[in-house]
C-alpha cells in the first residue's frame, strides 16, 4: 500500500490504523490532520472576500478576492512566499491554499475577515440578509 486515507469515526477505523502502523516499514510517513474546512465555510469566506474586494482598496489599489485572501491568510500567520513572475515584472504568492485549512483554522480566518471588515466599514451581504429575515 503506497497511500491510504482513513477518517477515524469509530473503533474499527482506529484498529485499522493501529494495525497498519504496527506493520508499516521503517521510514513510512504517517500524518494526522484535523478535519478540513467545510464547503459552507468556503462559500462564506468567498462571499466575504468578494464584499471586501468590491468595497475596499489596499495601498490605493483595488484587488481581486484572491489577492485579498492572500493578504488575510498572511495576516493570520500563514506562511507565504513571494516569487518573481516568469517575465520578472512582478511577484506572485505561493503557499496560500485555503483548501488545506482545518475547520478551526477556517473559522479563525472568517472571524478575522469579519473583524477587519467591521473595523474598516465593510458591509457583508450575508449579514444584511440575516438582519432582514
Amino acid at each position: 500500500m503506497s497511500r491510504a486515507t482513513v477518517i477515524i469515526n469509530g473503533n474499527a477505523a482506529r484498529l485499522r490504523v493501529a494495525k497498519w502502523a504496527s506493520s508499516a516499514p521503517y521510514g513510512t510517513r504517517v500524518e494526522f490532520r484535523q478535519t478540513k474546512r467545510s464547503i459552507p465555510q468556503n462559500d462564506r469566506m468567498w462571499a466575504m472576500l468578494t464584499d471586501v474586494a468590491a468595497q475596499k482598496e489596499h495601498c490605493g489599489r483595488k484587488y481581486s478576492p484572491e489577492i485579498w485572501k492572500t493578504l488575510f491568510l498572511h495576516a493570520c500567520g500563514r506562511e507565504m512566499q513571494f516569487v518573481p513572475t516568469l517575465d520578472g515584472t512582478s511577484f506572485m504568492p505561493l503557499g496560500y491554499r485555503s483548501s488545506e485549512l482545518s475547520k478551526q483554522e477556517m473559522s479563525a480566518l472568517i472571524d478575522f475577515i469579519g473583524c477587519w471588515g467591521a473595523q474598516n466599514g465593510v458591509v457583508f451581504h450575508d449579514q444584511e440578509a440575516e438582519r432582514a429575515a
